[in-house]
């Protein structure tokens, strides 16, 4: 069936373009209204379906959840084997990416994590090669390496041979750093992405220029670093020191992507919940001074572009028809994102309310 959303004001990456019509056709943006089921849309803002760019998939019921909240696609950071094969390509559910198991320094605090640490273990620089091959037959979209663990952490010469070996894959490389140390080696090694903020000092202007000039991107992960900060309070631990490097970063004109680090781990705190968390990210990287425009693509068409996921990001024919439908104004205020009036998923409607009930 073919539907035509007519009176929506589209968020073309820039502005609110009013009075556009929309069509869906199928699980695409079509162009031709033509025989299409009209819907007014009143006026209403339509966004691009929206996309966390750290999660943690544990089954189903974070699929709901965050479809409830207009989360259309996932990029899962660390799963246990065999748990989100088969979500993938689900009709009508949030689309998901994974990099399956990380690489875990042993004696870490992330290789006691069930399922996910043992299996992810690397001694040296000498298992880098066959760990990233491992991790692409299993369907890894990317590479996961957990960088500044507490207790036990990575040699620089391993962070650099799985760099190197995922590079060689054509794998981008997800760095986990919440330190400002371990951003250093993270660097150093040439990793793509990095996420969390360091929370014991702001970066540098020498890190911020580094991450800058080699088109590095961030996943700050602000929602669960103020977790951290007010359910563990680790020593010289400072939300603030977070959302400073957020403000540098953007500043310099480095990528800022939205994500959460939703999980359901007792192990880790804060309970950073799938879906609504990820609006929570919104507005902090909002009050971290982010414009409301730049919050909105962090979120959208920036996660799309990172991650090479073509088909989505924006509203425009040919694209996935994953799509927000808003009763606020999200650019006059950033928490109108969360006014959502309806959700489609590759064409398929969700209603939010009957979404969020399953997801309990």
């Amino acid at each position: 069936m073919k539907t035509a959303l007519s009176n929506v004001r589209v968020f073309d990456g820039r502005r609110l373009v009013p009075g556009s019509t929309v069509v869906i056709e199928d699980a695409l943006i079509g162009s031709d209204p033509a025989g299409a089921r009209r819907i007014d849309g009143a006026g209403r803002v339509l966004l691009p379906g929206l996309i966390d760019a750290h999660v943690h998939i544990d089954g189903p019921h974070h699929l709901a959840a965050l479809a409830s909240y207009g989360v259309t696609t996932a990029l899962d950071m660390a799963s246990v084997p065999g748990v989100t094969a088969p979500l993938r390509g689900l009709a009508g559910q949030t689309d998901i990416r994974s990099a399956c198991i990380p690489a875990i320094a042993p004696g870490s605090l992330h290789a006691s994590f069930p399922g996910v640490g043992p299996a992810g273990l690397i001694s040296g620089p000498d298992e880098a090669k066959q760990f990233v091959a491992d991790r692409v037959a299993e369907g890894a979209d990317y590479i996961k390496i957990v960088v500044g663990s507490p207790f036990a952490d990575h040699e620089q010469a391993t962070i650099d041979a799985l760099v190197a070996a995922a590079h060689d894959r054509d794998k981008l490389v997800v760095a986990h750093a919440s330190s400002s140390g371990s951003v250093a080696k993270a660097q150093a090694a040439g990793a793509d992405i990095l996420t969390h903020a360091p929370l014991d000092q702001p970066l540098d202007p020498a890190a911020v220029a580094q991450a800058a000039a080699a088109g590095r991107t961030v996943v700050p992960t602000l929602t669960m670093m103020q977790a951290i900060v007010s359910h563990v309070a680790p020593p010289g631990a400072d939300f603030g020191n977070a959302t400073a490097s957020v403000a540098a970063l953007h500043e310099a004109g480095v990528p800022i992507l939205a994500g959460t680090d939703a999980n359901s781990s007792a192990l880790i705190p804060g309970g950073v919940r799938h879906g609504e968390s990820l609006h929570r990210e919104l507005e902090l990287l909002a009050a971290a001074g982010l414009p409301a425009v730049d919050v909105l693509r962090a979120a959208t068409e920036l996660p799309a572009t990172v991650f090479g996921l073509a088909d989505r990001g924006v509203i425009e024919p040919g694209r996935r028809a994953d799509l927000v439908l808003l009763d606020g104004d999200p650019i006059a205020g950033i928490r109108a994102t969360r006014s959502i009036r309806r959700v489609w998923i590759g064409g398929i409607g969700v209603d939010p309310a009957d979404a969020d009930e399953h997801a309990r």
